[in-house]
């Protein structure tokens, strides 16, 4: 299944599968099916995490940025679950990081390809403090320790390659790659020794004499660096077997103990032939300054003295950083911060001076948890105080939010927490609600809290009607007009916040009206106006007269106001020509169509008054109608029957049957199947308007 939704989603990409398709794909996946425990659901949501990493980028745009916000909140309430496996919750939250980091993964800036030898030493340069000489592409000889001072003329090493980090790095013979415990040796380093491709260094068949392999000089000075150290081999090699030591005779004591070191005996100092021969250092340094890394560069105010060599990739000791001593001041208990709390609330409320209150809670340095209980401890102390101490205590609220010192989610915390006091505090306060509600209302003024989420913890009827007194103190506070605005922009579903018993449209404008709040939905009171109108008297004069004299001239540009004009027509039209009414799947007779079609005649002038030149006002309508047909099982040919009729008539223009297609709004039901249904009048129609424009082009 998954290698299947991974297919669909690369379908979507390429414009293969229609957006809505890939909505109800999504839809389906996020549904708790009925008798399917949440621990089974984690097929489906692996699978919409796949879809969602495919096409999530492309569907993500302004026009599905509702659904797309709807979608990730389920999830995220999902990835809360601890029903689910960890696996689908971890899933879960990398595909919600993912949107939130605008669909760009977290490794698509890394290089996780191969690497060339000057970045592996550059990094390794970085890590390790050490710089690594480059190889002889870049001007350094392999053979440097060989000659000079070290090796005669006459005798040459046979050097095998190492092959490992020896061969990647270049690494110079007689230095380790760093320095410390752990350090990485050469072969010809003197305090490995444990490269047995050499006779020479491990000390089998060595019968040939110092004197006779390196020459006097190179003797010399080989045996001087390294005197100390081989002192200290030479002191650890007395208990070895007799065989050893008879090959070994005659042999300087740093060949001896070449061959004879075990694991248990290795050094982990660092290498004494590290800075061999400090007159040659300076052959080291690379040919471009590039090559150093910054980490193994020498801090360029410091300089060495005069004559002495700089010490190549060994980093300086920092000066030590005297830490001054903190005392230890105890951290103030709950009670004393409740009782902090107390006293600034009394002070202000007696003084009014929101900078001293202000500097008092910044004084306390409460911790973040503490928060939800001191703004708690606030709301408490003055409910039962007038509306003046109120209104001031939600001022030093609003003031605490400005100096960034609470936020949003912890007076939405301090509200709920409470509100579960409520029962308690309902004795002595009886009207507690009502003034919990002045803080809520003030919050939303002050854009402390959104209306939207206000509204969200209040869903279903949880605390009902707390929500609509906190609309009926805003709407006291300030005035209808700006509620309405308020309310419309915060796309809150009013119905989901009643019971679920009253969740339909009439019940709902009951509740309304009765709290004194239909004035934020006026289109719902019209849509029962407007049919009884229509039923009154259906002529077009009468209907517009009566639109003009009831509708505010502000809402003739509405989508809303457009959506029931159409759906009232629709319905005076279904009772007056039923069609369905014989047999839903058959065609209706000639005088049922021939009636359907001369009431939208008569309907004709009132729609073009409002839909005429307004592109985005008719695709309003065109939805309309698929609801409509929706709720009558969809008619055979009824939807596109009125289609052809309203093309005919010249009601919807082009542009709108066209945009109605590509829309992916999901907030009507029925979009599928009215698109199969016209879905070849709307490919001629698209057709036809091309040809149109070649024509028009071609003259």
């Amino acid at each position: 299944m998954l290698g299947n939704i991974k297919f669909i989603g690369e379908l979507g990409k390429l414009d293969l599968i229609h957006e809505s398709i890939l909505h109800k794909c999504i839809k389906t996946l996020l549904e708790k099916k009925k008798r399917v425990q949440f621990k089974d659901m984690g097929e489906d949501l692996e699978c919409l995490c796949q879809i969602m990493r495919t096409i999530g980028p492309r569907l993500d745009h302004e026009k599905a940025k509702s659904l797309m916000d709807q979608y990730f909140a389920r999830m995220r309430s999902l990835m809360q679950n601890k029903e689910l496996p960890a696996r689908i919750r971890f899933i879960l939250q990398d595909t919600v990081e993912l949107r939130e980091h605008r669909w760009v993964p977290r490794k698509a800036f890394n290089d996780n390809g191969p690497k060339t030898i000057n970045q592996i030493r550059q990094e390794a340069g970085k890590d390790l403090g050490v710089f690594i000489p480059p190889s002889m592409a870049h001007g350094m000889r392999n053979d440097f320790f060989l000659e000079g001072p070290f090796i005669p003329p006459g005798r040459k090493f046979d050097r095998d390659p190492l092959g490992g980090l020896a061969d990647m790095f270049g690494q110079m013979p007689g230095s380790g790659i760093g320095t410390g415990p752990g350090v990485i040796q050469d072969r010809f380093s003197p305090t490995m020794g444990r490269h047995r491709s050499n006779q020479i260094f491990n000390g089998h068949g060595g019968h040939v004499t110092p004197q006779s392999q390196f020459g006097e000089m190179g003797s010399k000075s080989f045996l001087k660096s390294n005197q100390g150290q081989n002192q200290h081999y030479h002191g650890q090699n007395q208990g070895h077997s007799s065989q050893q030591t008879t090959q070994s005779k005659g042999m300087p004591p740093r060949f001896i103990k070449k061959g004879q070191i075990n694991a248990d005996e290795i050094s982990l100092r660092p290498a004494q032939s590290f800075l061999l021969n400090k007159t040659l250092v300076h052959k080291l340094q690379p040919q471009t300054p590039t090559m150093i890394p910054p980490s193994a560069q020498p801090p360029r105010t410091q300089t060495p003295p005069l004559g002495q060599p700089p010490q190549l990739g060994l980093k300086t000791n920092p000066p030590l950083i005297q830490e001054k001593p903190v005392k230890n001041k105890k951290a103030p208990s709950k009670e004393e911060l409740i009782k902090l709390t107390e006293t600034i609330l009394t002070d202000y409320l007696a003084n009014v001076n929101v900078k001293d209150a202000v500097n008092g809670v910044k004084e306390m340095r409460a911790p973040k948890p503490f928060l939800p209980e001191m703004l708690s401890k606030m709301i408490v102390q003055t409910l039962d105080r007038s509306d003046e101490d109120k209104e001031q205590a939600s001022c030093l609220i609003d003031a605490l939010r400005q100096e960034g010192l609470i936020t949003g989610e912890n007076f939405m915390q301090a509200f709920l927490n409470v509100l579960d006091q409520c029962p308690k505090l309902e004795g002595d306060i009886p009207l507690v609600k009502s003034y919990l509600a002045q803080y809520a209302a003030r919050a939303v003024m002050s854009e402390l809290v959104t209306l939207l989420e206000l509204a969200q913890p209040f869903e279903n009827g949880t605390q009902f009607p707390l929500f609509l007194l906190c609309l009926q103190q805003l709407a006291k506070l300030k005035d209808r007009e700006w509620l309405t605005d308020l309310f419309q922009l915060s796309k809150v579903n009013m119905q989901k916040m009643l019971p679920e018993i009253d969740q339909n449209k009439d019940r709902m404008l009951e509740i309304l009206e009765g709290k004194g709040l239909s004035f934020l939905f006026p289109l719902l009171k019209l849509e029962k106006e407007l049919a009884e109108q229509i039923k009154n008297d259906p002529s077009p004069q009468a209907i517009y007269k009566w639109i003009k004299d009831n509708i505010s001239p502000k809402l003739h540009t509405d989508k809303g106001f457009v959506n029931i004009l159409l759906t009232s027509f629709l319905q005076h039209i279904s009772k007056m020509a039923p069609a369905e009414s014989a047999d839903p799947t058959g065609v209706p007779s000639k005088e049922v169509l021939e009636l359907e079609k001369q009431l939208l005649l008569s309907f004709k002038p009132v729609m073009q008054k409002f839909l005429h030149d307004h592109t985005e006002l008719q695709v309003s309508a065109l939805y309309a109608l698929q609801v409509h047909c929706y709720n009558h099982n969809f008619p055979k040919g009824m939807l596109l029957r009125f289609f052809v009729n309203f093309y005919d008539m010249e009601i919807i223009e082009e542009e709108a049957f066209l945009a109605w297609k590509e829309d992916i709004s999901q907030e009507f039901p029925g979009k599928g199947k009215a698109l199969f249904q016209v879905n070849q009048w709307l490919t001629w129609l698209e057709t036809a308007e091309e040809e149109e424009s070649e024509e028009e082009e071609g003259d």
